[in-house]
């Protein structure tokens, strides 16, 4: 109990925070919370199936009913993979080709007019160095934010915390260890700018 400004007594509730809550907002959390498992499972069913399926559009409409969000115009090729979905957010107008993979413990935001090219990773998840740590299943991600118009590469790896602005075009192979800004190429391992993108004026 606390005394409000009047002088009279309030109840004040502390809330407390799921393992989910911890894990989206980036804190150290128990990878092995019930209610994390138990959606991993269902997520990794519902691909199986999904990933089988040769319309495109029963497949993609099945994707996107997993997803937190994205916008009406939403291509994947088969064999996306997700841990949870919960923190998967993609714009309007997106292309992913085949074998995809996000592993979203941390918010993944995609912009719109998007285009990735095939084995395309995108990880939020940290793991401690502290070993003690690692060996009890703690585990902490970054965020990952990804601009408008935005072109990735056939195997391209982004890193947990990397933010890319608008126009980025990352080249095949690269590992995107750090963030840039805008109109941008960048590529290699770690990827650096090579060039800008031509813009009209």
């Amino acid at each position: 109990m606390h005394e409000n400004e009047n002088g009279g007594s309030v109840n004040v509730m502390k809330v407390m925070k799921t393992q989910r809550d911890l894990m989206s907002a980036g804190e150290a959390y128990q990878q092995f919370d019930s209610e994390l498992i138990e959606r991993r499972t269902y997520i990794r069913k519902q691909l199986q199936g999904i990933n089988q399926e040769p319309d495109n559009e029963l497949r993609n409409s099945a994707v996107k009913q997993l997803l937190a969000d994205s916008g009406p115009h939403f291509f994947v090729e088969s064999d996306i993979k997700f841990d949870y979905g919960w923190n998967i957010h993609i714009g309007d107008h997106f292309y992913a080709n085949y074998d995809n993979t996000f592993l979203d413990t941390c918010p993944i935001t995609i912009g719109s007019h998007c285009y990735f090219g095939p084995d395309v990773g995108l990880y939020t998840p940290v793991h401690p160095l502290d070993p003690r740590q690692r060996n009890a299943d703690v585990e902490m991600g970054k965020p990952i934010t990804i601009g408008d118009s935005a072109w990735l590469g056939g195997h391209v790896t982004i890193l947990p915390g990397v933010t890319l602005g608008d126009n980025v075009v990352v080249g095949a192979g690269s590992v995107v260890t750090k963030s840039f800004g805008d109109n941008v190429v960048i590529a290699g391992n770690p990827a650096r700018v090579i060039k800008t993108v031509p813009t009209e004026e």
